[in-house]
């Protein structure tokens, strides 16, 4: 009799002994393990795995469904396998693209499509996805030669892909089969295709969404929120990358090796600087209205050095901008509302002294001195140091903060006397046709940088807290952000190659035992097709300089 395995099932707080071999799958079953649905994977020892992994030495275990950000990710990624499968049999030569998240779905394109991208043809997609989800057919992953990987993408016609791998210091690659279809994804898939049965596949703009299900409420398709602006400020960066021939990590990767990345750093920082002047320009034409601009946007979206760039671009206009961050105006740590966990809310609107804020929004309008508050992220409170401020007749007031855009936020103020200004870091690079690089991931690897150089945080207290921050973000601020007047993509084009060699060294503290590991190790992998690029180029106004550090510009 071969000898047992201790395994730690977290779910249900059991030790069990259990057979070496047995995959996941029949672990979940030895000990009985029920979710609100479908176990989709499992963290083995903090380790995401596919429910085909087989058990052979001592593990802790904890299985996932969708509710988890993992298993969400496993969900779309198989998800997108299909109505990729689908597309290629209703459409012989065709290739779809996946090219970004908007509307709580994910914008689609067919490319090579024959027919008229419609309702019918769009119908018939759908029906092909759901025939293939109801055959159960199972996603099948194989070790291939990684020299291999990359003749089989070219006969394909991957080229992208091809290019990536050509590059990949792995002597091996997994690729993933549905039934004759093959591709590689940047992350695990779930077992089978009879586990995707929620979505929705409607017509949107020239292609189509891509609906999901509701994370805690996987029964239900999101509902589709219109976001024309947001998804105006998607295509307007996308159509420049595709111009300039620099859409894919790979063809970045391609210029960075020849010598090409100081050009792309010029050329990212010259379109952050027209896009602003021009934001600029339109302010100054409402000069006799507005008296207060606006600037929101989720963490880590560069709105503190876009205000001061705005600032500047307004003086050459000829206002005098005068700037308040909304984070002084925290309460005190002990003051700060708790969400249900009972961790600190920092997220909503009431962790803001509201009422001092608007008190002395006032009176700065009404020609007043105000002295303005600081605040200490380190020691959780809130202080004066003697800075005050006094609007000057040619003066415009900007405000900056997730908040900023929040109606509750400036209730006393005329919307006529408002400008509204919505900053996020919209990446529109892909790995390639079906492997899109999330914004959010964007922002949360500034984050971690920018936490641990400047707050004293680990990335583990960054990454713990980061699900808070993104359910804040649900209920703060995206839902005001289709009221903003303009939209502003702080992203640039070279930035994660940049941000690679900071982020890597901090995400390689977090240490193995934390559950939080293994959204170290996707980020980690996520770094690992960047080819570096060093600093050095990066001016000392760009937006980026406010995580990395050695900005012209003061933050205190």
């Amino acid at each position: 009799m071969r000898s047992q395995v201790e395994v730690v099932c977290s779910n249900t707080g059991e030790k069990r002994n259990i057979l070496p071999g047995l995959n996941l799958a029949e672990v979940a079953n030895e000990f009985n393990v029920k979710l609100n649905s479908a176990i989709l994977g499992a963290m083995v020892n903090n380790t995401l795995k596919e429910l085909s992994y087989e058990v052979y030495s001592p593990k802790t275990i904890h299985f996932i469904d969708i509710s988890h950000p993992s298993g969400m990710r496993m969900y779309q990624r198989s998800l997108f396998f299909v109505l990729q499968k689908a597309v290629k049999e209703l459409i012989p030569g065709s290739s779809i693209r996946v090219e970004h998240s908007v509307s709580k779905g994910f914008y689609c394109e067919i490319d090579n499509c024959n027919q008229s991208l419609e309702l019918p043809l769009i119908f018939n997609i759908g029906d092909k996805m759901r025939q293939i989800i109801a055959a159960d057919i199972p996603f099948k992953r194989d070790k291939v030669l990684t020299k291999n990987v990359v003749e089989m993408f070219e006969e394909l016609g991957y080229t992208e892909k091809a290019k990536l791998f050509r590059t990949r210091q792995k002597l091996y690659t997994s690729v993933y089969y549905l039934g004759d279809t093959a591709d590689y994804f940047f992350g695990s898939l779930v077992p089978s295709t009879g586990y995707l049965k929620v979505f929705d596949l409607v017509k949107y703009y020239k292609g189509m969404l891509l609906r999901i299900p509701k994370r805690h409420k996987p029964e239900e398709v999101e509902d589709i929120e219109i976001q024309n602006k947001m998804f105006e400020i998607f295509q307007e960066y996308k159509d420049w990358v595709d111009i300039l021939g620099v859409g894919s990590v790979a063809t970045i990767n391609e210029q960075v090796k020849k010598g090409y990345s100081s050009e792309l750093i010029k050329i990212s920082e010259a379109l952050h600087e027209k896009k602003v002047a021009q934001i600029a320009d339109k302010i100054y034409s409402l000069k006799d209205k507005v008296r207060v601009v606006l600037i929101s946007g989720p963490s880590s979206s560069g709105k503190t050095t876009f205000a001061k760039r705005l600032s500047i671009q307004l003086k050459v206009s000829g206002l005098k901008p005068y700037t308040i961050s909304l984070d002084n105006y925290f309460v005190d740590r002990e003051r700060t509302p708790k969400d249900e966990n009972g961790d600190f809310d920092y997220e909503t609107i009431n962790a803001l002294d509201v009422d001092q804020f608007n008190k002395d929004l006032i009176k700065l309008l009404s020609g007043e001195t105000v002295e303005l508050p600081k605040y200490s992220f380190e020691k959780g409170k809130r202080f004066y140091d003697g800075t005050s401020m006094k609007i000057e007749s040619n003066g415009i007031i900007v405000i900056e903060g997730i908040h900023a855009l929040t109606p509750e936020l400036t209730p006393l103020i005329p919307t006529e006397k408002k400008y509204k200004i919505y900053v996020s870091a919209l990446t529109s690079l892909s790995f390639d046709r079906m492997n899109r690089i999330p914004t959010t991931d964007n922002r949360l690897i500034r984050r971690i940088i920018r936490d641990y150089k400047y707050r004293g945080y680990s990335a583990l207290d960054t990454i713990r807290r980061w699900d808070s921050v993104r359910k804040g973000e649900d209920k703060n601020i995206f839902p005001y952000q289709e009221h903003a007047d303009v939209m502003f993509n702080s992203a640039l084009l070279c930035e994660l190659s940049v941000l690679k060699s900071y982020a890597e060294p901090i995400l390689y503290e977090l240490p193995s035992t934390e559950p939080e590991y293994s959204e170290a190790l996707r980020l980690l992998k996520f770094l690992s097709y960047f080819t570096p690029i060093a600093d050095k180029e990066v001016p000392p106004t760009s937006i980026l300089r406010e995580f990395l550090g050695g900005s012209t510009f003061s933050y205190k």
